[in-house]
């Protein structure tokens, strides 16, 4: 229907999906390029403006974004947080354990990345201990409830108020040693410019950090994830799109969520209020339904991050604007600069 096509345009830039490979989005990048703090202000890290239309790329500071947005537009964020989710333990037997935790399925249950694997069984319980130096020494249980695919567990915790205390934000493996506030790894924004701000929620699963192994992309399972669009947020977007104003996502996630709503409004007269599992993966050849623009960092080779913003920039505009970045020493990663594709 015609309210949920994009504004501007009917199809993305990649709507003609051909051959592909998972080696189509790889790239070399040179280690000194990963960011491991952020800028400091936070709003003078770089932005590189993508154009869709014309295919340009303009170089601008993050401090700029709201000359390059409009005051009609609405800013899509996800307002998930990033929980202390990684825990360090051992067994009776001694063991090292470490757990993820993914998601949160009812108080004091969730489901967990385990490593070693192998190593954990239903029944096990496992000690978890702080590092941490204001409480460093204390200790609590975790309860191995059920095992599922590729390291996964589904643990259970006495009190799970430990997690605060014990918990480490889960970093990506390509930050080395941040000592940092763990504040600065939140997605922090202000209102400017009268630009309308919404909220979803996305939590955030497997597939964030992890490249795909398979060659050929459409063969890989994504992992799902628990999202929210709620029946305000969703009535503010079909306004805006009725009056021709833009949506804007920050962020891979927002993104995701926002063409999930999409597929379930088919054949409605707006966007329908969301609430479940999103398992959509954006590929080239995806036809982008709700979202116009969109604010993201620069994503991992062979990573679904990096196919999405594929999908929605095009693989040449894409492939060319991260060989600018590396010629033009861009910082890269979740720490890193940003780039706006309108």
């Amino acid at each position: 229907m015609h309210m949920l096509r994009p504004y501007g345009s009917t199809d993305g830039p990649g709507a003609d999906e051909g051959p592909m490979k998972t080696s189509d989005f790889d790239y070399s990048l040179p280690p000194e390029l990963i960011a491991q703090t952020p800028a400091e202000p936070r709003d003078q890290s770089r932005l590189m403006v993508l154009r869709r239309s014309d295919g340009s790329i303009e170089h601008h500071s993050f401090s700029e974004i709201v000359d390059l947005l409009q005051p009609t537009d609405v800013l899509v964020l996800n307002d998930t947080r990033v929980i202390p989710a990684r825990l360090k333990g051992q067994k009776g037997s001694g063991g090292k354990v470490e757990l993820l935790l993914l998601r949160r399925l009812e108080p004091g249950l969730w489901e967990a990345l385990v490593k070693p694997s192998k190593r954990i069984a239903v029944g096990d319980r496992v000690e978890l201990v702080s590092t941490h130096p204001g409480s460093r020494g204390k200790t609590a249980f975790v309860e191995v409830m059920e095992r599922k695919d590729e390291g996964v567990r589904i643990v259970r915790f006495a009190d799970e108020s430990v997690v605060e205390a014990l918990g480490q934000i889960p970093l990506p493996p390509y930050i080395r040693d941040y000592r940092g506030d763990r504040e600065r790894y939140q997605t922090v924004y202000s209102r400017e410019k009268g630009i309308d701000l919404a909220f979803v929620t996305l939590h955030v699963g497997l597939d964030t950090f992890r490249p795909i192994q398979e060659e050929d992309p459409r063969q890989h399972h994504i992992h799902h994830e628990f999202g929210v669009l709620t029946p305000e947020v969703a009535s503010r977007l079909t306004k805006a799109r009725n009056d021709g104003h833009r949506i804007v996502c920050v962020g891979t996630t927002a993104v995701r969520l926002l063409e999930q709503a999409a597929l379930v409004s088919e054949g409605t007269d707006g966007v329908k209020p969301f609430q479940g599992w999103v398992d959509l993966f954006i590929l080239p050849g995806h036809c982008f339904h709700l979202v116009d623009a969109m604010i993201t960092n620069f994503h991992l080779p062979r990573s679904t991050l990096l196919m999405l913003v594929s999908a929605f920039g095009g693989n040449d505009l894409i492939r060319r604007a991260y060989e600018e970045a590396i010629g033009g020493r861009y910082r890269f990663y979740s720490f890193g600069d940003a780039m706006l594709i309108i």
